[in-house]
């Protein structure tokens, strides 16, 4: 699915994190736990360097508690990287993460200046309100739309000797993976206007048949496990209402349901990829990519070989 939502403030911002980059001690960079791979930033890989960086797994709650643990030893593996699983309703957990930084940049920095941490994560996935809790006050603005924050802007942690720079929440304008794109729609981290719900309702059905089929057929109250994604969206539509004339399933409205409900938490802990499926998808992406490539390469051919 191609994501047609990038804002030009995104752009910018991801300019900025860049120009930044050499003056700050270490990276924040936090992720939906739900989706820890499709949340990380791929352009951050290629410039951090060897500046030590802690990902936060946020929505730690929304997640599968196993399957989380996988992801934080799977992320622990790569150089100077540690991780910390949180989420808002237990703010002590939060407040680690100040003594984590400190922890992590030990002799990288001088004694009288601040540590300086650059803090960054994709649209809706509570950046600001992390940023909040760890302040002590409303310094950052927080919303259930994504992209609330549009400018960079500089916090003092006084009481933990730490000047955070904030960056609004950026997406990247090529998702080379397509599920990954997909993922990202379903938790809600761009609007849903930059997309076809009923295209994400399937892709998110069909997964959770596979993955947790028994939470859906509870939460929907249904004797039978559907054995296809549109037999799931239609019985939910069936359960909930969603009716067109000639009782005929509304399949946008079924997916909303869906939707709604995944990102709220309701259809219990639910982790939308594990770091095999995406060593998988990874794979699979490149051989799409060099196709790509290829037909471009011979689309060129042709056209020169016709100027002839």
């Amino acid at each position: 699915m191609q994501i047609q939502w990038y804002p030009g403030h995104m752009h910018k911002a991801s300019k900025e994190l860049q120009q930044i980059l050499p003056s700050v001690d270490l990276i924040i960079e936090v992720l939906d736990a739900r989706i820890p791979f499709s949340s990380q930033n791929p352009m951050l890989a290629s410039i951090r360097g060897n500046k030590p960086c802690i990902k936060i797994l946020n929505k730690d709650d929304l997640a599968d508690e196993s399957r989380t643990q996988q992801w934080q030893d799977h992320l622990e593996q790569q150089n100077g990287i540690k991780t910390l699983a949180v989420n808002m309703s237990h703010p002590e957990r939060i407040k680690q993460l100040t003594h984590l930084c400190h922890k992590m940049v030990v002799g990288k920095k001088s004694s009288d200046r601040p540590l300086n941490a650059v803090i960054m994560g994709i649209p809706n996935v509570g950046k600001s309100t992390l940023i909040n809790i760890l302040a002590g006050r409303a310094i950052a603005k927080t919303g259930n739309e994504p992209a609330v924050t549009k400018g960079q802007q500089r916090i003092a942690l006084k009481e933990h000797n730490i000047l955070l720079f904030d960056t609004p929440g950026m997406l990247w304008g090529n998702i080379e993976n397509i599920n990954s794109g997909y993922r990202l729609a379903a938790t809600g981290a761009i609007k849903d206007t930059a997309m076809d719900i009923d295209d994400v309702g399937f892709f998110t059905a069909e997964y959770l048949l596979q993955e947790y089929p028994q939470q859906i057929m509870d939460r929907y109250q249904l004797i039978y496990r559907p054995t296809s994604e549109l037999e799931l969206l239609e019985a939910l539509g069936k359960k909930r209402g969603c009716l067109r004339s000639g009782g005929i399933v509304d399949l946008v409205k079924a997916s909303k349901i869906l939707l709604t409900e995944l990102r709220a938490g309701i259809l219990g802990r639910i982790t939308l990829e594990m770091p095999r499926m995406m060593e998988q998808e990874l794979k699979e992406t490149a051989i799409l990519t060099e196709q790509k490539e290829q037909k471009k390469v011979a689309r060129k051919a042709r056209r020169k070989k016709n100027r002839r």
